[in-house]
């Protein structure tokens, strides 16, 4: 192995400092060790070490949800290749694209993967086959769904205190006006409406709701802006952020 001369070992040395005090010029707030870390990588003495992240969001929209009991479940799962075949078969039969890629399960839910989400004719199949399945009790298995979510949204221009009856509008009567109200036909609500004064000397109050949504927010999307009566007023929807206090559903995504 052949010696370094001084002369080169010199050189080296204040090439190694130069570098040094530019990333120590470029990056002030660095740490000594992180910059000789740097250093190294520049100079080739070290390579950075490859991070990977195994972790990855599934596109919970590609799944078909199928609640049932915990006997149905373990029943179920006994033949799970078998059943994405015959789902499989049942899509090819009348030219649908959609095709299930695998079962898995989720407590006592089944949930089929599939490569796109499944339209309502998919979701009709799909229950049509698994409850003529001999394996489980249809009356304890739901019918299949998309997964939910919750969007967040807020009614204003309510009256807080009805003059005539000298009491506070609550909860329950809120949801007794929406599910009159011809908007929310198609809206499920994800828990009891909140209901908040605007200010200590107003007579004005915040509703806020939570409703069931599918991932596009379609459904919030058309309530957005919206307007309705509540006796002589008009109230409006509004979209809020999420609320405290709101338990998620395991299905959800965000």
């Amino acid at each position: 192995m052949q010696k370094k001369s001084y002369a080169q070992a010199s050189s080296n040395v204040s090439n190694t400092t130069r570098e040094i005090l530019k990333i120590k010029e470029a990056f002030s707030s660095l740490q000594n060790k992180k910059i000789e870390q740097v250093q190294k990588i520049i100079s080739g003495e070290s390579k950075p070490k490859l991070c990977i992240n195994m972790t990855s969001k599934r596109p919970l929209y590609k799944q078909v949800i199928v609640s049932m009991s915990i006997d149905n479940a373990k029943n179920f799962v006994k033949d799970l290749s078998a059943y994405i075949v015959n789902i499989n078969r049942s899509f090819k039969n009348i030219k649908l694209d959609v095709i299930a890629n695998f079962i898995h399960i989720d407590n006592k839910d089944i949930v089929i993967s599939t490569n796109k989400a499944a339209s309502p004719l998919n979701l009709q199949l799909i229950e049509k086959y698994i409850k003529n399945t001999h394996c489980i009790e249809t009356e304890h298995t739901e019918s299949p769904r998309l997964p939910q979510s919750k969007s967040y949204l807020k009614i204003i221009s309510i009256l807080y205190l009805s003059k005539q009856s000298n009491t506070h509008i609550s909860p329950d009567v809120i949801e007794k006006i929406l599910n009159n109200v011809h908007i929310f036909n198609d809206i499920i609500l994800a828990s009891k409406p909140r209901v908040i004064k605007m200010f200590s000397k107003s007579n004005m109050a915040i509703v806020w709701i939570n409703i069931w949504n599918a991932q596009s927010s379609t459904k919030a999307k058309s309530l957005i802006n919206r307007m309705f009566n509540i006796r002589s007023f008009i109230a409006t929807i509004c979209g809020a952020n999420m609320n405290s206090r709101v338990p998620q559903c395991k299905n959800c995504w965000k």
